[in-house]
């Protein structure tokens, strides 16, 4: 029974796939048509986008053209530092108010505000501390495997490190950062909001 089985699965395969290919080839003219017809409906079944147009193509009705994908917003995140010194010391403002016609004691009593209130607001919500040990001019040795991330070498460099030299500046890193999160929804981009005094 069971020979009979596999020789009749055997015998009706090919039957089968002959006289669905014939069937095929009938409706569509020719086995290069055929085939093509299989391509396209491969295609269709693995590309949205294909599919639409030729479900589009096939009812007649009009695709509408994608527009451009909408550029992706850039973090504010790293503004917020300088959103806290603009609400704390001004310094935007400082920045950018025009002092061309400002006498020299007049620029340097804003500045001692400015510098006084921007410091505080920094050592309260940043702990930064040096790259390097030591001031400027003093000798020291980069060593093989520094990170140019947080050591830039200049001058006359020449061959592989260690390299030694004078300390131009010591580097700033930040420790640890105590930033608020703003509210959610609010607009990180906005540094200051506008105030308006109603009467």
């Amino acid at each position: 029974m069971d020979n009979m089985l596999l020789i009749g699965f055997m015998l009706g395969a090919p039957i089968g796939f002959f006289v669905a290919s014939w069937f095929g080839y009938q409706r569509a003219g020719s086995f290069e048509a055929l085939a093509t017809a299989l391509g396209i409906a491969n295609r269709s079944k693995n590309d949205p986008a294909f599919a639409a147009k030729l479900h589009a193509v096939r009812t007649g009705t009009e695709l509408k053209p994608a527009g451009p994908p909408k550029p992706t917003k850039p973090s504010g995140a790293p503004l917020r530092l300088l959103a806290l010194l603009q609400a704390e010391s001004r310094l935007v403002d400082f920045l950018l108010e025009n002092i061309q016609g400002a006498t020299d004691e007049q620029i340097g009593q804003a500045v001692r505000e400015v510098h006084k209130k921007a410091q505080a607001a920094l050592k309260q919500h940043l702990v930064l501390e040096p790259i390097l040990p030591g001031n400027e001019d003093d000798r020291v040795t980069v060593p093989k495997g520094f990170d140019p991330s947080a050591i830039r070498v200049v001058g006359n460099v020449t061959g592989e490190p260690p390299f030694t030299g004078a300390i131009q500046h010591p580097g700033w890193k930040v420790k640890e950062m105590k930033l608020a999160t703003p509210a959610e929804g609010a607009d990180e981009f906005v540094i200051q909001p506008a105030e308006v005094q109603i009467a």
